[in-house]
């Protein structure tokens, strides 16, 4: 490894060390690394504009503000409901509740932590009311918060397909599957570690009730069905299927539910402009980094590298895979897309792997990563609202991550799993 590796790689962990945010760690590494090679410094302000000055990246503000807005509308609440009256008098029939409205509200939000927060404070009192073990149940909802990056609408599918010049489009096709298998997973996972406890019984909903509960949460239902439809029918693009989200969520919230305000307006809009800030900073500091990382010739080498090693593609994907789930506990998806895929694409592009179905290798490992200690952020969500340590979810959260490490198994060795479907479309 050359020097400027040592020193781009190095000063980035020393800073992570520091407890220095990740942006600001991408962004000090970096100019570290610039100013030792005597590199112009107004390369450092040109590629954080050209990385963020793209019409793809609106999707992200949007997407951001649209989750909020669905969450405050009541969408959640209704689809939990409904949820529960279709599975919920089952034996574990709440946990499974938990991962079929995470898949829904994935499909709305986009984001793992926002789906947590958006469920965790029904689903968390709920299950622990019932009988679940409430460090079970926090796991459960942190785990399941991750298939909001995994199944489309995804904020992190927005970024690999600029990072990696794949469509986004075919991306969000190809993470259906996938999605849902991950949600199985955590649903048969769950149903094993729970199988001793001791529910409350639950009545089964008339079909009356069953039937009330779908209207009520018709209009969230939609909502992925209206974003999807209007990508693959051509209608637009998904940074303007992002904008109708947001204007869809204001519909329903205002005129529909009735429980958004207008006056509510200006802190969700204050609010979804902090976090896309946060996510836009990420992504101007970390293209920095990769900008770094390809110039300097680092991919290269290391690719070469590896490739020495072995040409065998399973054994690759398998290395590949261990990096990124190590990387994935310490840090997010939007900076492992830049600092990694520099380095993987010259690999993948030897051996032949499809980038559409790296993408969702890749993804599922950072979502895996959301719950992952010590820094998977659905964990930290969680523990806030159930009230528990990071050491008790930690403990809980094994057999989740057990059973999504299979599933990832799965869908890197059988890329049917996540080609049949762009396949069978033409795409």
């Amino acid at each position: 490894m050359g020097f400027s590796a040592i020193t781009l790689f190095g000063s980035f962990f020393i800073l992570l060390l520091m407890n220095i945010p990740i942006a600001v760690a991408l962004g000090l590494s970096s100019v570290i690394t610039l100013i030792a090679f005597d590199v112009p410094m107004s390369i450092y302000s040109f590629t954080m504009y050209s990385a963020t000055a793209k019409f793809t990246l609106l999707a992200i503000p949007f997407f951001i503000l649209a989750g909020m807005i669905m969450e405050r509308s009541g969408i959640s609440k209704r689809l939990i409901d409904f949820a529960n009256k279709a599975v919920g008098h089952l034996r574990g029939g709440l946990a499974i509740v938990a991962v079929i409205t995470s898949c829904f509200f994935a499909a709305i939000s986009g984001s793992g932590p926002a789906t947590v927060a958006a469920l965790g404070s029904i689903l968390i009192p709920a299950m622990d009311d019932a009988g679940y073990d409430k460090g079970m149940a926090s796991a459960l909802v942190a785990s399941a918060g991750a298939i909001g990056i995994i199944i489309p609408p995804s904020i992190a599918f927005v970024v690999y397909g600029v990072v990696a010049e794949v469509s986004i489009g075919k991306l969000f096709i190809a993470g259906i599957v996938p999605g849902l298998l991950f949600g199985l997973a955590l649903i048969a996972a769950s149903l094993i570690v729970s199988k001793n406890y001791q529910f409350k019984d639950v009545k089964v909903a008339t079909a009356r009730e069953l039937w009330d509960a779908f209207k009520d949460a018709l209009w969230g239902i939609m909502t992925p069905i209206i974003i999807l439809g209007g990508i693959y029918g051509g209608i637009f693009t998904p940074t303007e299927a992002a904008g109708v989200a947001v204007f869809y969520g204001l519909f329903v919230g205002i005129f529909i539910y009735k429980e958004l305000k207008i006056k509510e307006l200006s802190k969700l809009l204050v609010d979804a402009s902090i976090s896309s800030a946060v996510v836009m900073l990420i992504v101007s500091s970390a293209s920095v980094f990769a900008w770094i990382v390809t110039t300097q010739g680092i991919a290269t080498n290391i690719a070469q590298a590896m490739i020495a090693f072995t040409t065998n593609k399973y054994v690759i994907l398998l290395i590949i895979n261990v990096i990124l789930l190590i990387a994935g506990c310490f840090i997010d998806a939007i900076s492992a897309y830049y600092i990694l895929l520099p380095i993987f694409i010259p690999i993948l592009n030897a051996i032949g792997v499809d980038l559409l179905h790296f993408g969702i290798i890749m993804t599922v490992n950072l979502a895996i990563g959301q719950f992952t200690p010590p820094v998977g952020v659905n964990l930290y969500v969680a523990c806030g609202i159930g009230n528990i340590s990071l050491s008790r979810i930690s403990k809980a959260v094994i057999p989740f991550v057990v059973v999504s490490i299979i599933a990832l198994i799965l869908i890197t060795y059988i890329p049917a799993i996540t080609t049949f479907i762009p396949e069978l479309l033409g795409m």
